[in-house]
Formats: structure tokens, C-alpha cells, sequence
């Protein structure tokens, strides 16, 4: 699975994991020069807490557009240290 942006592979892997239709990468499969931290923050009841990265490729922010679960609750512990995309990410095969 590939996650692109703004013409850039993201991420890419055959070890996702899928929950709620989206694909979670591993994290060290997704390229940190494209992510910066972001201060968003968002719960889900069964997840747990949601921390958020903006990407930035070729001068161009897409805000908020990966997350992930820094400490997962046990119902979703297979998505610890993966990333999910979404907001004009095209994550495809």
C-alpha cells in the first residue's frame, strides 16, 4: 500500500492494518521529512486519544491530514505505532 500526496509517496508498505475502512501504516514506513507535529488532538471512545501530523511537500501544507494513537486502548492495541491518512491522501495498492 502506497499513501500519496501532492504527487510524493508518504508512506508505503505491505504491513497495514485496517480498522474503520483506513489503512494504518507502521510508523517507521512513513517518511518523516514530509510530517510535522501538530497540536490537534481528538478522542475516540473505543481508540483512545488521536494525535495528528500535518504534511508539507513542495511548499504545500495539507493541515491534520495523518494521525495516529500514541497509547491505544487495548480494543485497538494492533494500530500502536501506525499512522492513518486521510484528506486528500490517496492510499492505494
Amino acid at each position: 500500500m502506497k499513501a500519496i500526496w501532492n504527487g510524493q509517496v508518504i508512506a508505503e508498505s505491505s504491513d497495514t492494518v485496517v480498522v474503520e475502512g483506513n489503512h494504518y501504516f507502521p510508523r517507521d514506513s512513513v517518511r518523516p521529512e514530509y510530517l510535522q507535529d501538530s497540536a490537534t488532538h481528538t478522542t475516540c471512545p473505543w481508540k483512545g486519544e488521536a494525535s495528528y501530523f500535518s504534511l508539507k511537500v513542495d511548499g504545500q501544507e495539507n493541515r491534520d491530514a495523518a494521525w495516529y494513537y500514541p497509547a491505544p486502548k487495548d480494543a485497538a492495541r494492533q494500530i500502536a505505532g501506525r499512522v492513518a491518512f486521510w484528506k486528500g491522501v490517496k492510499v492505494s495498492d
